[in-house]
């Protein structure tokens, strides 16, 4: 028996390490042909003067823009190249979930990519401080961030797994608060609370609240990623339950979204509901999950109280104490919710199998009331899906 199930195991690994090696130089060609295409788009749209680095009329506007295109393209092709094949067996609302997150991922990476080389532009301006670019030097400033989102952005749409996807959420808010910060129409927004930075009509407050719609966008995928993990770990009866978790951090992500899209003091009414409901609906769906599961990770279980207690001390301090200010709330507030979502994805990829689950029913509320022809409800046989 070891005499032949050896070779099939070398056989196994052999391929896993080709197909590693492929995905690779794939990934290497994806970023030259960004680094390629940025480097020309660059030339043409930043000919004639010189540019200074970030602010009005600067390189750092139609840079981050290529990039951003780049990127989205690259994580494009490698998700159709590398999974388009994925969805055939599925039903139809699976399909439509699986076609939503797709394109939700585009446009998050594609934000992600802007943000990150406007955070640079700032950076790398008040060291150059008077220095003003000629269009070569632009130029390849607009190629290297577009070669490297276009290698990171091409491994992601073959290898993107939930616990990758909760590391880009919290990149991604950190460059967004950072950009804000650096271009903040008050410096002194810390006295108050992060929502500062979303007021008025400059720079940072377009990065901030921008930072915040696709900070919730992403927290939706995230909520999809985690209902298609718990579908393959669960099954189809699981599947309202999980529908309940999936709709908990749509809420959540559509009420961080708001906090963005109704900047004080325009809205501020809308703003406060959105804030404290997303602090609500992230602690609901949090406690959902515990229901969930049939058996309860300690480790989850544990994090998930030390998220309540250590928010519930925050607000004691903040009202009635005083002893910190709204932003230093927010602060405790979203670092914990990081510590929980990594403990979470993190608990989810040792229990979850890694093949993809098409589901046997007709819809996910109710899958007792009729199967797919011809599905079943074991796991299938493909490497990633929904």
């Amino acid at each position: 028996m070891a005499d032949g199930t050896a070779p099939a195991s070398r056989t196994s690994a052999s391929d896993a390490v080709a197909q590693e090696r492929r995905l690779e130089s794939r990934s290497i060609a994806a970023g030259w042909v960004g680094f390629v295409v940025g480097l020309v788009a660059g030339l043409v749209l930043l000919a004639g003067d010189a540019r200074p680095i970030a602010g009005p009329g600067s390189l750092a506007l139609p840079a981050a823009a290529v990039a951003a295109v780049v990127t989205a393209a690259a994580f494009a092709t490698s998700t159709l190249l590398h999974r388009s094949g994925e969805t055939a067996p599925m039903p139809e609302w699976q399909r439509l979930v699986s076609n939503v997150s797709g394109v939700a991922l585009t446009i998050a990476f594609a934000a992600v990519a802007a943000l990150g080389v406007l955070a640079g532009a700032e950076v790398l301006a008040l060291g150059l401080v008077g220095f003003d670019a000629l269009p070569i030097f632009g130029a390849a400033l607009t190629a290297v961030p577009s070669a490297a989102g276009a290698w990171l952005a091409f491994q992601a749409g073959a290898t993107l797994r939930t616990r990758d996807l909760a590391t880009l959420l919290f990149v991604f808010l950190a460059i967004g608060t950072v950009l804000a910060m650096l271009t903040a129409d008050d410096a002194r927004w810390w006295e108050r609370n992060f929502s500062q930075l979303g007021i008025g009509s400059g720079p940072g407050a377009w990065a901030f609240n921008g930072t915040i719609v696709v900070a919730g966008l992403l927290v939706v995928v995230i909520g999809l990623y985690v209902g298609r993990d718990l579908h393959r770990w669960l099954g189809d009866a699981a599947l309202p339950r999980i529908a309940a978790v999936v709709i908990g951090f749509a809420a959540s992500g559509a009420l961080l979204a708001g906090v963005g899209l109704f900047p004080l003091p325009d809205a501020r009414l809308a703003h406060t509901i959105s804030a404290f409901g997303t602090i609500g609906a992230f602690a609901a769906t949090a406690v959902l999950l515990l229901v969930v599961q049939p058996e309860r990770p300690r480790a989850l279980v544990l994090t998930t109280a030390g998220l309540g207690l250590g928010v519930g001390a925050a607000l004691l301090l903040w009202r009635p104490l005083g002893l910190i200010n709204a932003a230093a709330l927010e602060a405790v507030a979203v670092g914990l919710a990081f510590v929980w979502m990594t403990t979470l994805v993190r608990t989810l990829a040792a229990l979850v199998p890694g093949a993809s689950r098409p589901a046997a029913t007709r819809t996910p509320l109710h899958p007792e009331r009729g199967a797919v022809p011809g599905s079943t409800a074991a796991p299938g046989a493909g490497r990633v899906g929904t």
